[in-house]
């Protein structure tokens, strides 16, 4: 099995058992790097798989609560090296697949093939990457296939049918459906015409669809879930981080 069928699989076998998959986010290092296997390891635990945000200056698409979570991490120093490094030491204690969200620049200056290698050494079976277009991602996804990793495809509301399919075609693990028209961290609740988007979604996609942004409550999971295979909880989590508080009675609570 190839990397990113992992998540493919890890997906299904979630809704197979009657459940809605979990996709919890957090930014790698926050709050404090020397709690982020600890953490990882705990919500790997409850989520079926995990995304892993890797800190960057200029986050464009998530709002202040991702933001604020990817400025402490560089602050104290947290680099995609030291993420691979730190994820070495937790092979084999994690079951879930691992997917990793990052903007372009820091995976330019690592370097394409050096990135795939030591993405699939240490468990990660591939990448969301916000600020790359399907007709520029060309010698990511080549580099990445070649060892078996995905390149996940971002929808929006906004994506035109055509452009929809397309692009579900090219996705590799599962197709992101951005709920909302914005950026992550929102707490107006989810669109009304959610569920008409999120089923033109799933009708166009041959692998699981996951829902993200605006998921906050196991009632928004149980929404999501009536329509697609996942849901992604991002800003919500990493705000009961910042708290203090119990990632994994939280991410329970949601799971219902």
């Amino acid at each position: 099995m190839q990397a990113h069928e992992k998540l493919t699989a890890a997906i299904a076998a979630a809704n197979d058992a009657g459940r809605t998959a979990l996709v919890p986010f957090i930014t790698a290092g926050y709050p404090e790097p020397a709690d982020f296997v600890g953490t990882l390891k705990a919500i790997a635990r409850v989520g079926d798989v995990v995304e892993i945000g890797i800190p960057f200056s200029d986050p464009m698409a998530d709002g202040m609560t991702i933001q604020r979570s990817s400025f402490v991490a560089l602050q104290k120093g947290v680099s995609l090296a030291w993420i691979f490094d730190e994820l070495e030491t937790a092979r084999g204690d994690i079951d879930v697949p691992l997917v990793m969200m990052s903007y372009l620049n820091p995976l330019l200056a690592f370097g394409f093939e050096e990135l795939a290698q030591r993405a699939l050494d240490t468990g990660v079976c591939a990448f969301i990457v916000p600020d790359l277009p399907f007709e520029e991602c060309h010698e990511l996804r080549r580099a990445l296939e070649d060892k078996g990793l995905g390149l996940i495809q971002l929808v929006t509301p906004a994506t035109p049918q055509e452009r929809l399919k397309m692009l579900c075609e090219a996705s590799r693990g599962f197709v992101y459906a951005v709920t909302i028209t914005g950026i992550t961290g929102g707490d107006s609740g989810l669109p009304d015409d959610l569920a008409q988007y999120l089923d033109t979604v799933a009708s166009s996609s041959a692998i699981p669809v996951c829902a993200g942004f605006g998921i906050r409550s196991a009632a928004d999971v149980a929404n999501v879930g009536e329509h697609v295979s996942g849901a992604i909880v991002g800003s919500a989590l990493v705000e009961v981080l910042e708290k203090e508080e119990d990632p994994v009675a939280f991410l329970h609570a949601l799971a219902g």
